[in-house]
């Protein structure tokens, strides 16, 4: 027993900090409350530093006793992922002049606190919500299907009110304390256990024999998935009386009756690709049958799959919209000049074919060790240019307008600094690195441009949709064929059709 409480040791917070920090749990510094007890806010120590965090005060008169508090402070600090909230510390400590002990887990801080709270908020934008539900979906997949040593979780409590989110719309799943632990190494886990869970999120197979399978999180999880879907928890009270609204959400979804249901501030925002496979995966998870609802790394995948659809739907939907502008802001100018897109990071043109172009500015996507910024005369973007000091620099080029089927170059674009050597450029030696290859490339020509830039050619590829991700290394400047280094200003990666 010793060895399981000097595991945690790192993570005990005295008590007297913890009132200091919440004023002794002021009613001011409560910002949840639930069946467990009070949530509280406040600003404390801890073993990764000092930060705002968020206290939870167990009420023992609400059922949540020491099992279930031992046992959300071992799951969380055994295991640990993105989009699981992260225990930063407990206390267990009896006060003086109080009865019984102060049981307090102590989390990070999520500004925008649960899911439910903006289920029915216009502002949570579809984009939003599936990438909520994707980070939910990665979370439960990391749980029930565990690598190496650790054992298989199920959840057991999966809704809307114990998925957090951050400032960035991050989801972090909540609330492991009545969760169970299984084999990593079998393909079925089952518990005969007594049945725990909210009303209108629990599998109702769990509530008819009492065993709980991963299958049971996955019914779950596919509730939230039409709470998002429809904007709305899933009951409501009628005279007084709870009514689960699943069945009906199952029926209308058999019927072709999404439009019915779907919160219809969300309509105008949805591609229909991203729509069907959302729906049909929530659909899926709410099987009555355990052998027909999909694994959660399936409901991952298609929900990463609909999140691909969305992005680019808005993105052909900002091109559009950023094409109308330039052209009523000035006819005169064909759409194959260029326009600034994204803010002004990048560079749009469209070829004779029809095919796009993307120029990617030198701020957007390096991240230079050394050196500095500046603008420069004819570039496309202002106070854009990065200055190479002769030292590596990394760069992160995404593209996000490409089209489809085409084979595409990418290029360094740069010019010569004024004042600067200025011998033949057309030789040269670049040496850089894509992605996670473990070799490096090395270039040797340069071209230049009726732009007045040059061109140093570094990858190719045929896109396969209309974004694309690199990293690419520059491991040391532009070195001259035959000795000497050049200095030179990058204005950006650019994505450019392949001529044939």
């Amino acid at each position: 027993m010793d060895l399981f409480f000097n595991e945690f040791q790192h993570l005990k917070i005295q008590l007297q900090e913890i009132i200091s920090a919440t004023d002794d749990f002021a009613d001011d510094k409560v910002i949840g409350k639930g069946g467990f007890g009070k949530v509280y806010k406040g600003e404390i120590s801890h073993f990764k530093g000092r930060s705002m965090v968020a206290f939870k005060r167990l009420d023992s008169r609400c059922g949540q006793g020491n099992s279930e508090f031992w046992k959300e402070i071992m799951m969380l600090s055994r295991y640990t992922h993105e989009n699981l909230v992260s225990l930063l510390g407990y206390c267990d400590e009896v006060r003086e002049g109080r009865e019984g002990r102060e049981k307090i887990l102590v989390y990070e801080y999520v500004s925008r606190r649960s899911l439910d709270r903006h289920l029915s908020a216009p502002t949570l934008t579809w984009m939003q919500r599936l990438k909520i539900c994707l980070g939910v979906a990665k979370a439960l997949t990391y749980l029930h299907d565990p690598k190496g040593t650790q054992h298989r979780v199920l959840h057991r409590d999966i809704k809307s009110s114990n998925i957090l989110l951050d400032e960035n719309w991050n989801a972090k799943l909540s609330d492991l304390g009545l969760s169970k632990i299984g084999p990593a190494n079998q393909q079925h886990t089952a518990f005969v256990t007594n049945v725990v869970g909210t009303p209108g999120y629990v599998d109702p197979l769990y509530m008819e024999n009492s065993v709980l399978t991963k299958e049971s999180d996955v019914y779950s999880f596919g509730v939230v998935l039409f709470e998002a879907l429809c904007g709305r928890l899933c009951f409501k009270y009628s005279n007084g009386q709870f009514q689960s609204l699943v069945r009906l959400w199952k029926r209308k979804y058999k019927e072709n009756k999404l439009g019915e249901i779907i919160f219809q501030d969300l309509m105008q925002q949805m591609d229909a690709s991203s729509l069907e496979i959302f729906s049909n995966i929530a659909y899926q998870c709410l099987k009555t049958s355990l052998e027909k609802r999909p694994p959660m790394a399936h409901v991952m995948a298609k929900l990463e799959i609909a999140c691909r659809y969305q992005e680019t739907y808005e993105d052909n939907a900002a091109i559009k919209t950023e094409t109308t502008s330039h052209i009523l802001r000035s006819a005169e100018e064909p759409l194959s000049r260029g326009i600034l897109v994204n803010d002004g990071k990048t560079w749009f043109t469209r070829n004779k074919k029809g095919e796009h172009c993307e120029l990617i500015s030198a701020r957007e996507c390096f991240n230079p060790i050394v050196g500095e910024y500046r603008s420069e005369e004819n570039s496309r973007f202002v106070l854009g240019n990065y200055v190479e000091s002769g030292q590596s620099f990394q760069a992160h080029a995404m593209a996000r307008f490409l089209s489809p089927g085409i084979m595409y170059t990418v290029n360094l674009v740069f010019k010569f600094l004024p004042g600067k050597d200025r011998r033949d450029p057309t030789r040269y030696h670049l040496k850089y690195q894509l992605g996670e290859e473990t070799n490096c490339s090395i270039s040797y020509l340069a071209h230049g441009r009726e732009d007045g830039w040059m061109m140093v050619e570094l990858y190719q590829f045929t896109s396969d949709s209309t974004r694309i991700d690199l990293d690419i290394g520059f491991e040391n400047h532009l070195y001259h064929a035959f000795g000497g280094r050049f200095s030179i200003i990058v204005e950006g990666i650019e994505f450019r059709p392949r001529r044939t």
